[in-house]
């Protein structure tokens, strides 16, 4: 015989999320503010010598609907991926893809430079490149005979 333990909270919390998420589709009021985001996409990260790039599948997003933005020395990436609504029903439906609000954050590094950020969207990738800041050199100070 197998035991089983019993989580009631974890179960109630997805339970309300998820009820929450319909009602806010359903009658079209906002969702609750207090969820971040409904999935995160996967993000590869990459340092070369002279740039960070960052990567982000995010298939079926529209490019208007992403926002990339930078405050604080942190990246900001958000947006949202709806489903395709369909009054026609007949048979069964299963879903797998996520659809809703994402959000991903990233705490850039002194060396990365606010002002060389640039961002593409192709294929369902979102490419961002973030330049290095020029590596500052210590200099040598010569000292002068009084």
């Amino acid at each position: 015989m197998n035991l089983v333990r019993l989580h009631p909270r974890p179960v109630t919390g997805l339970i309300r999320r998820d009820l929450d998420r319909s009602a806010s589709r359903r009658f079209g009021c906002a969702p609750d503010e207090t969820g971040v985001a409904d999935w995160a996409p996967a993000v590869d990260i990459i340092e070369e010598k002279d740039r960070f790039v960052l990567r982000a599948d995010i298939p079926g997003v529209e490019r208007d609907a992403i926002d990339v933005s930078m405050d604080d020395g942190v990246l900001s990436v958000s947006g949202e991926r709806r489903r395709e609504q369909s009054d026609e029903f007949d048979g069964l439906q299963r879903l797998e893809r996520a659809d809703g609000r994402f959000l991903r954050r990233f705490t850039l590094p002194e060396t990365a430079d606010a002002e060389g950020i640039t961002a593409k969207s192709a294929n369902g990738i979102l490419e961002i490149t973030i330049l290095k800041l020029p590596e500052v050199q210590a200099r040598r100070i010569d000292i002068e005979a009084a």
